[in-house]
């Protein structure tokens, strides 16, 4: 397998999931500042021009975060990222899908990327405020999920890794506080042996 990633990008959750698993796996980087992801040698594994990409030995490419993520946990079940069928299974699927779907794509993408949600630059201000508010109501759902559980789904899944990056983004790089049980469940992940490996090779730590 072979994974691509932007140091510190969503991709930070599936690198972390690769050193949960254990299984040989190769890294590279793609230089989003620069623009690598829109050049032919990328755009050839993923016209998508988006991270995280896994190459897997046989077959196509996999794209997205959920369906990494899941594939990564349903292939090797030794990991024990794979949450128990029914309630369990479908709340890392939910938690994994909202931190991705809503507090990514809808509330950091605001925050980050201003441009590619306002009219104009004079609107710039007001969409960072709206993903602003956005994330904050993520965070005040995913309090509420974690009410109760040290982990999203009960035990430790994929799903964990989902609101690990998206947390990392609030903490690590806003300096903005977490409220008192996902900080508690980002603290949690920092502590794990392979969120640690993760963020060395991506020269976070």
């Amino acid at each position: 397998m072979k994974l691509f990633y932007a140091p510190g990008a969503c991709s930070l959750g599936i690198h972390v999931l690769l050193e949960e698993i254990g299984a040989p796996y190769e890294a590279e980087a793609v230089d989003l500042r620069s623009g690598a992801q829109f050049k032919p040698e990328f755009t050839a594994v993923n016209p998508k021009s988006k991270v995280p990409t896994l190459a897997l030995d046989e077959g196509a490419p996999l794209t997205e975060y959920p369906a990494i993520a899941y594939y990564l946990a349903a292939t090797y079940p030794a990991a024990k990222l794979m949450p128990a069928a029914g309630e369990p299974m479908a709340r890392a699927i939910e938690a994994t899908d909202f931190c991705v779907s809503t507090m990514h794509m809808q509330g950091f993408s605001r925050i980050f990327r201003p441009a590619n949600f306002a009219p104009s630059e004079g609107d710039a201000d007001a969409v960072k405020a709206r993903g602003a508010e956005i994330f904050d109501k993520g965070l005040a759902v995913m309090e509420k999920a974690l009410e109760g559980k040290d982990w999203v789904a009960g035990e430790f899944s994929f799903a964990d890794t989902a609101l690990f990056y998206v947390c990392y983004w609030r903490a690590a790089r806003l300096k903005l506080p977490l409220p008192e049980r996902v900080a508690a469940h980002y603290a949690r992940m920092l502590a794990r042996p392979a969120t640690q490996r993760a963020m060395v090779a991506e020269g976070l730590a």
